[in-house]
């Protein structure tokens, strides 16, 4: 048994890869590394997340707890609910870019952003010409991952030289090979029928990369040496291959070898078979063959079991056979050399003394090799992994009162002269993602925010922002675009309701609280060729920025009576939600939390200071009450509802990802209800949501930048997503804006509103 000290750290294993009865490499050593840990550690518990290739499920053993559809991203964000509820302390993924979905497996992120273990993940494909989307997958798995886990000493060397990925954060664990003794050819010939013959085997998926030609082409000189020469070719054909084109491949092969009149000298054995067959033929052989044609090959399990149970091995020079095979154990001619490979083994056939020295030495190596070995050094790496694990940074301050000043700089970063860019690759913008009208009626907002020497270049970039919006604004269809690419194209007609609402929420604050008399003129111009096709939206968040919107119009126009009917009617309608949703335990609009949730109460509170509609404050105020608790952690700090819970039915909400729009939302809405009751605890429940961006959350992390007001775009579970997109970005400075208000009214305490007026509180 292997040591308890270390395995004792680790009670359960998620184990990411294809399985059988999946018919491929890769499931088979998955199968493998779990037998082997199990038997090393029967204390520890392994769950397979198994990825699925095909539409139906396969009839997966009681090992697989999980399945996950290749293209399927709910499924991805389904494993990792599963992951964390089970309380895996290490996800062990088992990495090949064609077995997870997205452009070059890019789905697999998905997923191990949302897992709170450590991520251990193991390479079985590492290229030194990798495409531009296997580069970005790479190095994103290089960042996720605590360590990762290659199978020769060239997959380290290419890590540091094409990805710049630090060699000590790379382990070499040679591929497993079975515990067998070194044993006579001569039972197990008899047994497979091949009796006084000179057995030369290549096993594995048939498939055209791995140069099968070549062997066969070399069996007539070798034949003339040895007439008792015998080529077996053990493996089905590789499913896709079948689902493709059949067994044309194979029916190719074997035409070839009776072309070139070599079939007494070839023979086929079809089938996947299970591992203890597979290996009895492997001992049956006496020299192993590798004639694959892609030298750019990491890993081949078959060449570690040749190895591992004492073959000599004639191989081409694809990498791992240079490394495993440098020990005088191998012969390597060029790739497609088909004299060569007659040669070397009529060379090998001809000195069994030789063939012998070359089998002792391959056995005494795969000792080194073993699956006992590889779950030692696999629990190994996962301990550390938990050792090493991040010291969270004490919490700040949670009494300080002092907000940041609002700044211009992250969001001129973000802004050209069309408008504001949606996303950044960590703080530069990323043009490929274009515009969304979102984030510019979000900006449009903000920049009335900004006051004394910003002022200025706010009302300049103000312009940007209402140009983008004007011209978002489809008047044909009523409705207004959202996406739009760097190009200046719009990739959509129609956006979503949610983009109308929030349109509509920049018109009604710009008519209100812009400086430049122009702008509110345009405000409430096109607020009013907007406002008629409000009546269409059908989801309470849209609602919500609908009122938001029509309620900062009322507040320069008290007599807009289709701004008073946008709060009145939608406001009714999230009171009927409220009350139908609410629950023992559960007092909100819907049964479930999702985005923007504060909003909701905000708006339910703000339409009933409007109107002057005591239920519907009580209602928003509980509402926003029953919110707080559930935004609370443990110990007291603000936690936002993460997006890996949005939608799950009467469930409490998933800590994480946790994005900074939510801490703004609750900013809002605590505003609006201090300002309604001048109660301390709604303060209090403002700053606890500012603190959040300053590093009072669940890691201790500060969120935002505050040399230039930028902010990133979410706290993970062990980490910060330190890309800085616009919502994110104005989300902190509009957080800044607010918190200033309620410092200039003087510690914390607003103004208390009574009936749409304010007094002192």
């Amino acid at each position: 048994m292997a040591d308890s000290a270390k395995a004792s750290l680790i009670r359960r294993i998620a184990l990411i890869g294809n399985c059988p009865p999946r018919l491929c490499g890769i499931a088979t050593f998955t199968a493998d590394v779990r037998a082997a840990l199990t038997a090393a550690y029967p204390q520890m518990a392994v769950d397979v997340y198994a990825m699925n290739d095909i539409e139906g499920r396969y009839e997966y053993g009681p090992e697989v707890v999980c399945a996950i559809a290749q293209d399927c991203i709910a499924d991805y964000h389904l494993a990792a609910r599963q992951i964390n509820e089970s309380g895996a302390d290490v996800v062990l993924v088992q990495h090949e870019y064609g077995i997870f979905g997205g452009d070059a497996g890019a789905l697999l992120l998905k997923l191990l952003d949302r897992v709170v273990a450590p991520v251990v993940v193991t390479l079985h494909t590492v290229l030194e010409q990798p495409d531009p989307g296997q580069r970005l997958v790479i190095e994103a798995l290089a960042r996720r991952s605590a360590r990762l886990i290659v199978m020769a000493e060239k997959g380290r060397e290419i890590l540091r030289r094409t990805h710049g990925i630090q060699p000590e954060r790379v382990a070499v664990v040679p591929h497993g090979v079975p515990d067998r003794p070194l044993r006579d050819t001569a039972e197990l010939k008899a047994r497979f029928g091949f009796s006084g013959r000179q057995v030369l085997l290549t096993f594995g998926l048939l498939s055209p990369n791995k140069g099968i030609e070549t062997m066969i082409r070399a069996m007539p000189t070798i034949a003339s040496a040895h007439p008792d020469a015998l080529y077996v070719i053990l493996g089905a054909t590789h499913p896709h291959l079948v689902a493709r084109e059949g067994e044309t491949y194979r029916e190719q092969l074997a035409a070839l070898a009776d072309e070139i009149g070599v079939t007494s000298h070839v023979r086929f054995v079809d089938g996947f078979l299970d591992q203890e067959h597979l290996l009895d033929y492997l001992e049956s052989a006496d020299i192993y063959v590798t004639p694959y044609l892609n030298a750019a090959q990491i890993t081949s399990g078959t060449l570690s079991y040749a190895i591992g149970l004492g073959k000599p091995v004639v191989s081409t020079p694809y990498w791992h056979a240079q490394e495993i095979l440098a020990d005088g154990v191998g012969l390597l001619p060029e790739f497609g050399d088909v004299e060569g490979f007659a040669r070397a083994i009529v060379g090998l056939l001809d000195d069994p003394a030789h063939m012998e020295a070359m089998r002792c030495r391959a056995w005494e190596i795969g000792r080194g090799m073993l699956w006992s070995r590889l779950a030692e050094a696999y629990v190994d790496i996962c301990a550390a992994t938990l050792v090493a694990r991040p010291v969270r940074l004490a919490h700040g301050n949670r009494h300080s009162r002092a907000a940041m000043p609002p700044r211009l700089g992250a969001i001129e970063r973000l802004t050209d002269n069309c408008g504001m860019l949606q996303h950044s690759i960590f703080d530069v913008p990323d043009r490929d993602h274009g515009y969304c009208v979102d984030d510019n009626c979000r900006a449009l907002m903000l920049m009335h925010r900004f006051s004394g020497v910003d002022a200025a270049r706010a009302d300049q970039l103000a312009l940007i922002y209402a140009s983008f919006v004007q011209y978002a604004w489809n008047a044909r269809i009523g409705r207004f675009r959202n996406f739009m690419s760097y190009e200046r194209a719009w990739l959509e007609e129609e956006g979503s309701q949610d983009s109308f609402g929030r349109c509509l929420w920049s018109l009604g604050v710009t008519a209100a609280e812009a400086r430049q008399q122009g702008l509110r003129r345009w405000a409430l111009h096109l607020f009013d060729q907007v406002a008629p096709n409000v009546r269409a939206l059908a989801y309470p968040r849209s609602w919500a920025f609908a009122m938001l919107g029509a309620e900062a119009l009322l507040s320069a126009h008290p007599g807009h009576a289709v701004a008073r009917s946008i709060i009145g009617d939608f406001g009714e309608r999230l009171q009927k939600c409220l009350r139908g949703s609410r629950r023992q335990g559960w007092t909100w609009f819907e049964p479930w939390l999702s985005y923007d949730n504060a909003r909701l109460a905000e708006a339910l509170i703000r339409a009933g200071q409007r109107l002057d509609d005591r239920a519907k404050i009580d209602d928003g105020l509980a509402a926003l009450a029953w919110l707080d608790k559930v935004q609370s952690s443990e110990t007291g700090l603000f936690r936002a509802v993460g997006t890996d819970g949005f939608g799950r039915e009467m469930t409490p909400p998933s800590p994480f990802d946790q994005q900074p729009l939510e801490a703004w939302a609750t900013i809002d809405a605590a505003e609006a209800a201090h300002l309604e009751t001048g109660e301390g605890r709604w303060a209090e429940m403002a700053w606890r949501a500012y603190r959040w961006y300053l590093g009072d959350n669940d890691l201790g992390t500060p969120i935002a930048s505050l040399a230039d007001g930028g902010c990133y775009d979410g706290l993970m579970r062990d980490r910060v997503n330190f890309n800085q997109g616009a919502e994110s970005v104005l989300a902190f400075q509009f957080a800044c804006c607010a918190m200033a208000r309620m410092e200039q009214a003087g510690s914390g305490v607003l103004p208390r509103r009574i009936n749409g007026a304010a007094r002192a509180g």
